[in-house]
């Protein structure tokens, strides 16, 4: 199959990066050549790796939206929230909260007057600041409304690590972003998921009820680039941005699907 990015035999145009200016530039005539391998495949999803691009790998599917480590993620009364609150697990099992035992069969801890969301739960992410030592803190876990994240399933995660970065673009209409490792999906998910500011950078319905997209999203995930922590959404922009650049941006991500 012909490629998305191709159209009327015109070389693709260069495109904007997350909430930045800088542009992309095209790999060199070396990265127009795509020698892949499946590497795994996980919910009927393949992942491909290239040999010249080391222990990076990519593949190809949805944006599912994450509303996990935003503030005002889940409410105790459900509806005030950005997400159902049947996302963040049920009585007995919270899995995507803080609770009063630091365990899923706890009672969810409820943000206070000084935290950020007053009256939220406190939602958590799998990367969190370990230098914080306060689960209860907010602050601790990766802000979905703000920072673009991608959520990996645990097959993936024996190729890569939370805090990688990674590069993701949207096939409907060629936008790209820069985005962190930072969640870590259920084995029986659909893989591709993102968060929220994802989703917004993609242009894509970023509300975690209601929003995403079926299929032609791409991501290219840059194994052992990080440092096991968060990162703030300018460390985010500038290591992916240069990690895309390197592994030969637009150029070879569009000869490694071609006939696809």
């Amino acid at each position: 199959m012909k490629s998305p990015f191709a159209k009327s035999g015109h070389a693709i145009l260069l495109l904007a990066i997350l909430f930045s200016n800088t542009q992309v530039t095209s790999g060199t005539a070396s990265h127009t050549i795509c020698k892949k391998s499946k590497l795994f495949t996980a919910r009927k999803i393949v992942a491909w790796s290239a040999p010249s691009a080391g222990r990076d790998f990519f593949y190809k599917s949805g944006l599912a939206i994450d509303a996990d480590g935003a503030a005002r993620a889940y409410h105790p009364n459900d509806r005030p929230g950005l997400d159902s609150l049947a996302h963040a697990g049920h009585r007995g099992n919270w899995w995507a909260l803080v609770t009063d035992n630091e365990k899923k069969s706890g009672t969810p801890i409820v943000q206070g007057t000084s935290d950020p969301a007053p009256g939220y739960y406190v939602s958590t992410t799998a990367l969190y600041d370990r230098a914080n030592p306060n689960p209860r803190d907010p602050h601790r876990y990766v802000d979905a409304a703000n920072i673009p994240y991608v959520v990996l399933h645990p097959k993936a995660l024996r190729y890569a690590r939370l805090g990688d970065f990674a590069t993701v673009v949207n096939l409907h209409n060629g936008k790209v972003s820069a985005a962190i490792v930072a969640d870590e999906s259920a084995p029986n998910l659909p893989v591709g998921e993102g968060s929220i500011a994802l989703a917004k950078a993609l242009g894509i319905d970023s509300s975690p009820r209601h929003g995403g997209q079926d299929g032609e999203v791409v991501y290219i995930i840059y194994s052992g680039s990080g440092n096991g922590g968060p990162r703030k959404l300018e460390e985010v922009l500038a290591n992916s941005n240069q990690l895309f650049e390197a592994w030969g941006g637009l150029d070879r991500l569009n000869a490694c699907l071609a006939g696809e």
